[in-house]
This record gives structure tokens, C-alpha cells and sequence, in this order.
């Protein structure tokens, strides 16, 4: 009875697993004053890129090139995006057209 218990955990746990790629990591940029910090940033694909809006407007991190990603970021608030194909990504904020930044993606 126990075993036939712990059997939907262990199955959900192993689907877990398959799931969340091994050692992705979670790169956290802020965009602040207008300023997006850090500006060069590096990550592997499977990782999460989060992007925190600490600014009381909008903003969003919108690749220049090829519409690899467009993450809106409300005032005071985050997005995030798992990186799914490496390369190197400059992106800005298609409000504010002065702040600009890179995401180089390592494969």
C-alpha cells in the first residue's frame, strides 16, 4: 500500500526531472533609472533569463534581430524567458530606443 501510495510522487518527480534541464541556472538582469544592469550579460541555453522592471514605466527586452524574443516588462514587475538557442542577442526597450544590452547564449 505504501509503494502503490509513493508511485504518482516518484512518476512526477522523474517527469520533473525530465523536464528541468540539468544545471540551468537563472540570470537576473534589472532594468533601473532607465539603464538596463548588467549590460553584457552571458548564459547557456536551457537557462532562465529574468528580467526585473524596477522602474515606475514600462519597459520591454526586445531582440534587434530576427524576433528571437519580445519580453514585456509592466512597471515594477518581471518576465522571464528560457533561452532555447545560442548565439549573440543585442536587444533594447522598444519604448525607451537608448537602452540597449547584449545576451550572448552559449550553447
Amino acid at each position: 500500500m505504501l509503494v502503490a501510495r509513493s508511485l504518482p510522487i516518484m512518476t512526477a518527480l522523474a517527469l520533473l526531472a525530465l523536464a528541468a534541464p540539468s544545471g540551468a541556472a537563472t540570470v537576473t538582469i534589472v532594468m533601473q533609472n532607465l539603464v538596463i544592469t548588467p549590460a553584457e550579460v552571458s548564459a547557456k541555453v536551457g537557462d532562465t533569463i529574468e528580467w526585473i522592471n524596477k522602474d515606475v514605466v514600462a519597459h520591454t527586452a526586445t531582440a534587434q534581430q530576427g524576433g528571437a524574443f519580445d519580453v514585456m516588462l509592466p512597471a515594477g514587475k518581471s518576465g522571464s524567458l528560457v533561452v532555447t538557442k545560442a548565439g549573440t542577442f543585442a536587444y533594447y526597450c522598444r519604448f525607451h530606443p537608448n537602452m540597449k544590452a547584449t545576451l550572448t547564449v552559449a550553447p
